[in-house]
């Protein structure tokens, strides 16, 4: 039976999954990311770890998600995210040469979206979008039942679209975009306080917590509503840290989808919250890596 290792490459931790290819996860294993994380440093580390994971090398293949953009062909980690000295890294070529596994590999956010798709709230749907609220606001895009990610690989990243024009400037260069407001910052600077308190706040009655809530609902439903227009998708999933307070918002979000999409752009559409966790990567990861060795299996 074909199994695959998947790989969540994080700031602090990395962890892998052996996965079989119906979606059992056969063995994990969470390892620190060395510090100072440069390339060579993390790549020594994962070798390590992969070879606990495939010491009878019954995996024939690795997928791996890195905290930024990879080159279109899933070959090159062009930058990431909270690692050291990480620009233009070969890194399947690193790994092949020292596994002898076939690697691919795709930003973080695109692989828990296909990790949604294949294993958790996506399941049901070949169309659909995944935004991950945390840090920042990471997206994916399933086409089909495959990543879709454009023809230089820098696609989905559905966090960096304008919100509102004259906003709060991003780190991508745009003003007012939807992180800008969505993400777990935006959220301590609007209110001075943690998503999770907020969320507890809510649960409790508390007017202002949920006064906030329906405004982040609001600012969430008008960005979605511009992806809805370009994607249809059959199902939205949110995931991330905020997203343990969807119940309090996701209303809001909804009813700005109704008022301002079209009926034709939303037909039978959902809004949902992510089941997988922060599992979601690696999962991700793993199905990349069966799509590279059946590049026509879908979900």
């Amino acid at each position: 039976m074909t199994e695959v290792i998947g790989i969540d490459l994080g700031g602090t931790a990395i962890k892998l999954g052996r996965f079989r290819k119906d979606g059992t996860c056969v063995k994990s294993l969470a390892v620190a990311t060395p510090q100072p994380s440069t390339p060579t440093a993390v790549v020594e580390v994962m070798v390590d770890a992969i070879a606990q994971l495939n010491a009878d090398k019954g995996a024939v293949a690795i997928g791996i998600g890195t905290p930024g953009p990879a080159d279109a062909a899933g070959r090159i980690a062009r930058v990431a995210i909270n690692l050291n000295d990480w620009r233009d890294v070969p890194l399947a070529d690193w790994l092949e040469a020292k596994t002898g596994c076939p690697t691919v590999l795709a930003n973080d956010a695109n692989c828990a979206g296909l990790g949604e798709a294949w294993l958790g709230a996506g399941r049901l749907f070949n169309n659909l979008i995944l935004l991950t609220l945390g840090t920042g606001v990471g997206g994916a895009i399933i086409l089909d039942g495959k990543l879709f990610t454009g023809h230089q690989g820098a696609a989905g990243e559905l966090g960096l679209i304008t919100l509102k024009p004259d906003g709060l400037p991003c780190n991508s260069g745009n003003q007012g975009s939807l992180e800008q407001y969505l993400s777990i910052g935006a959220i301590r600077h609007r209110t001075g306080k943690e998503p999770a308190e907020l969320g507890v706040m809510a649960k409790a009655g508390d007017s202002l917590a949920l006064e906030f809530w329906e405004r982040y609902g609001r600012d969430l439903g008008v960005g979605l509503a511009s992806l809805i227009y370009v994607l249809t998708p059959e199902a939205i999933v949110i995931g991330g840290g905020v997203s343990a307070s969807a119940e309090f918002f996701f209303p809001a979000a909804l009813a700005q989808i109704e008022r301002r999409v079209l009926s034709t752009s939303r037909v039978g559409l959902q809004l949902l919250q992510a089941k997988l966790g922060n599992q979601a990567g690696m999962v991700g990861a793993a199905k990349l890596a069966l799509q590279m060795m059946n590049p026509s299996q879908s979900q």
